[in-house]
């Protein structure tokens, strides 16, 4: 993939959807949320026509709360998880990334909390809660858990009826590592999406 990676959705949408492009602006791959599933199910596909399933992302129970979010390939093999530390954070959003056999390998932080504290406090706003993804940008780092290196950045863009986010490489994966935190990242941007 060619990086910088770039992930749109329409906030507005009934089904959310995410299209990630890369740096020369072919689509890599296409994310739609099923709706209506009292467990989280997310079908990746490798384009916008629904081709060919990338992978699905399925929670492990009912209501969200810390719930894991298993990564599945075509084949239906596990190739990691990703689920939110603890509660969900007035200050800031964490993520912890698993690989396929539970062991905790990285961990998603958002790196400027006073940027998700204006979002909240403004997006209560009945007029200025319209305006709240013009003006603050939360950016979410992947970090590795053994020695805290950066990964993988994710910055928000600015728009206003649409969620753009850029997404960065800060180090050199191999193919499974790399899509693990692709996955982490999209799921977490459908999680946290209505903010920021």
């Amino acid at each position: 993939m060619q990086y910088p990676l770039n992930l749109s959705f329409k906030i507005l949408a009934l089904a959310p959807q995410i299209f990630v492009r890369d740096a020369s602006g072919e689509v890599v791959c296409y994310v739609k949320q099923k709706m209506f599933k009292l467990k989280e199910a997310v079908t990746v596909y490798r384009d916008q026509a629904k081709t060919q399933v990338l992978c699905e992302i399925k929670a492990d129970r009912v209501i969200d709360w810390s719930a894991n979010y298993h990564f599945f390939d075509a084949s239906g093999e596990t190739f990691g998880s990703v689920r939110r530390k603890g509660m969900r954070s007035l200050w800031r959003a964490r993520y912890e990334v698993f690989d396929e056999s539970g062991v905790h390998i990285s961990t998603i932080s958002e790196e400027n909390p006073g940027a998700k504290i204006m979002d909240g406090l403004l997006g209560e706003i009945p007029i200025l809660s319209m305006f709240t993804g013009y003006l603050f940008h939360p950016r979410y780092l992947l970090s590795s858990a053994v020695d805290d290196s950066p990964k993988m950045r994710l910055s928000k863009q600015s728009a206003l009826w649409e969620g753009k986010y850029n997404l960065e490489r800060m180090y050199d994966f191999d193919d499974v590592d790399e899509l693990r935190g692709l996955m982490a990242f999209m799921m977490m941007t459908l999680l946290e999406r209505r903010r920021g």
